[in-house]
């Protein structure tokens, strides 16, 4: 999406008196343009086409309007995650797949959303709205792996579920920032990024040994959806599910 584009929307959005979207607007096209650490309050007021203290307006500084990025971000995220995961259908595992499919897909359709939920530097855990979001997102993740764990052949230790998300989160997030982006410094793949992931995933509960074969289960043999209040019990890292963004 070019900066012009942006601008120019944020530019309408003032004129009509939306001051706050202009601003996260011209904050958006910044980080796609410079990264999350590349731009100033100052910057992103003059992009909007105001004045350096309008922003003072809506935000408390440049970390508050970042954060409003992070979490709508974030919250596009959940709805990602969400409608890819499909309650689990048509089975646990081909549904993970299109989970990890999602999260790549996002990180490389949505760059500067990422960038903020991920590589500002804020402190989640110092905004309440922004960690609530942060959590509902990993939740689609913790709930799949509850589904995961269930499918532990007999005579497996199950693993814990909490384990299990923050293993196959580091796999997605590890691939969506080395290839997924297009970044200038990635490496050439004989495979998709989304191919690699697969295969990450698949050697992963292989070793754990899991079947990961698409046969219907056995009636019975994967319990129902974990709700999200039982997805955000006690294991979760101080700071939300996804700690503190580098």
């Amino acid at each position: 999406m070019s900066w012009r584009k942006e601008q120019g929307r944020a530019e309408r959005g003032y004129h009509h008196g939306n001051l706050k979207e202009a601003l996260l607007q011209a904050a958006l096209g910044l980080i796609a343009e410079k990264g999350a650490a590349g731009f100033t309050f100052a910057d992103a007021a003059r992009m909007a086409g105001v004045s350096a203290a309008a922003p003072y307006r809506h935000f408390r500084d440049r970390d508050e309007l970042l954060s409003s990025i992070a979490q709508r971000g974030f919250e596009q995220f959940e709805a990602r995650l969400t409608a890819a995961w499909d309650d689990g259908r048509p089975d646990t595992v081909t549904a993970f797949e299109r989970v990890g499919r999602a999260y790549l897909a996002f990180s490389r359709e949505e760059p500067a959303f990422y960038a903020a939920m991920f590589e500002s530097g804020l402190p989640v855990d110092a905004n309440p709205a922004l960690q609530a979001a942060s959590e509902r997102a990993f939740n689609i993740i913790r709930a799949a792996a509850e589904r995961l764990a269930a499918l532990a052949p007999p005579g497996i230790p199950r693993p814990p579920a909490m384990m299990m998300a923050l293993h196959i989160w580091s796999m997605a997030h590890g691939v969506a920032s080395l290839f997924s982006r297009g970044d200038a410094a990635r490496r050439k793949l004989p495979m998709s990024p989304d191919e690699l992931l697969e295969a990450e995933v698949l050697i992963y509960l292989r070793g754990l040994g899991f079947p990961t074969d698409r046969r219907p289960p056995a009636k019975g043999a994967e319990p129902p959806p974990v709700p999200p209040e039982a997805s955000s019990g006690s294991g979760v890292p101080p700071g939300g599910p996804w700690g503190k963004p580098k």
